[in-house]
């Protein structure tokens, strides 16, 4: 059977069990990757009216502080020669990018392997490794430490994103479409404590209602379990040695997501006081102003609306309260080519790809 048959028979499955369970069904898909095929190739167009596809924090630029770009840009200010991925480089923090630092004359450096910063270092010893993404980058970075490079840690935890989002009654999410790149390093406990429905998903459209189909009958019979949809790559215990290498150079904390606030647990901080930026830099870190967060008007959010002045409604799009065309600044200010909010920037941001398909 090929995948346009499969394709068809798990749409007409997830069709019949909507029709029983005959109310709306909330599904959140957290990766990036996931919202971009889904995009692409129409799924959300073709899915039952009261089955709802949204998309939650499953961008890593995206989801990462503007007090934490703020810091970067003052280390580059400073100069402290800093690098990072070609992504962050024109996220905005609380005044502007470091894309905007280095045209000022910062020492930022955009890069596109962990490789490239021991090159740098070789010329800059006290460079520093802005360090983003979830616990599918975090290996890399764990392996600069290992290498003796400086790291200012923003790396992000999914599951405990995903067990407070579980329990928010503002989004009221009947199941998770879960990350298969994710999954591959930590595997399917973490999130076996979560009590909402999980389905692990692969990258072609015909993975993805496969795992749309496991998922409508988990929400069907009431059985809040994760499941492995995606065997061909996902192992049960994830990777041993990855896992190893990031608890050995990485210590779990809280840390601050944009969108979401504060999370306990959700983030990985260096362990070695001398590799970790945020304390080798600690004298000038600490003179960067942290900026309260407002409540915003629109959504009544309380102090996670970082974007507030500039009014892109990230925060909203990011907890997958509004979709991306409801933002005032989607598509008019704030396009691929101008991005105004976090969300725009990344080629993982719901609002990027919601413009790239023309949404």
């Amino acid at each position: 059977m090929d995948n346009k048959e499969l394709s068809r028979k798990h749409l007409e499955k997830i069709k019949r069990i909507a029709s029983e369970i005959n109310r709306e069904i909330k599904i959140m898909e957290i990766c990036g990757g996931h919202t971009n095929i889904i995009m692409k190739y129409g799924i959300r167009d073709i899915l039952p009216e009261n089955v709802k596809l949204i998309s939650g924090p499953g961008c890593p630029v995206c989801v990462s502080s503007q007090h934490d770009i703020d810091c970067m840009i003052e280390l580059a200010h400073k100069g402290v020669p800093v690098a990072t991925y070609g992504d962050m480089m024109k996220v905005p923090g609380t005044k502007y990018s470091l894309q905007d630092a280095h045209a000022q004359g910062g020492k930022v450096f955009e890069i596109y392997s962990a490789t490239e910063v021991l090159e740098l270092k070789n010329k800059y010893p006290d460079i520093v490794f802005f360090g983003i993404g979830f616990e599918t980058t975090a290996p890399m970075t764990a392996f600069l430490l290992q290498n003796n490079v400086c790291v200012y840690s923003v790396h992000k935890l999914v599951p405990p994103a995903l067990e407070i989002l579980a329990k928010d009654d503002k989004i009221n999410i009947d199941g998770f479409l879960s990350p298969g790149h994710v999954t591959t390093i930590i595997g399917l406990d973490p999130y076996r404590k979560i009590k909402t429905p999980q389905v692990i998903s692969g990258f072609t459209p015909e993975m993805i209602l496969r795992a749309l189909s496991i998922l409508i009958e988990l929400i069907y019979e009431n059985r809040p379990v994760v499941i492995n949809g995606y065997p061909e790559v996902v192992k049960d215990k994830g990777n041993q040695k990855a896992m190893m290498l990031l608890d050995k150079y990485f210590k779990i904390e809280d840390s601050e997501w944009r969108g979401l606030g504060v999370l306990p647990m959700s983030g990985l901080e260096v362990r070695e006081d001398s590799l970790n930026a945020k304390i080798k830099f600690k004298d000038i870190i600490e003179k960067v102003e942290y900026v309260k967060k407002d409540t915003c008007e629109t959504c009544n959010i309380e102090g996670v609306c970082e974007d507030v002045k500039s009014r892109a409604r990230c925060g909203e799009i990011l907890l997958g309260i509004i979709e991306p065309g409801e933002c005032p600044l989607y598509g008019k200010e704030c396009t691929p080519d101008n991005p105004i909010g976090a969300c725009m920037v990344s080629e993982e941001g719901s609002c990027s790809i919601a413009f790239r398909y023309g949404k």
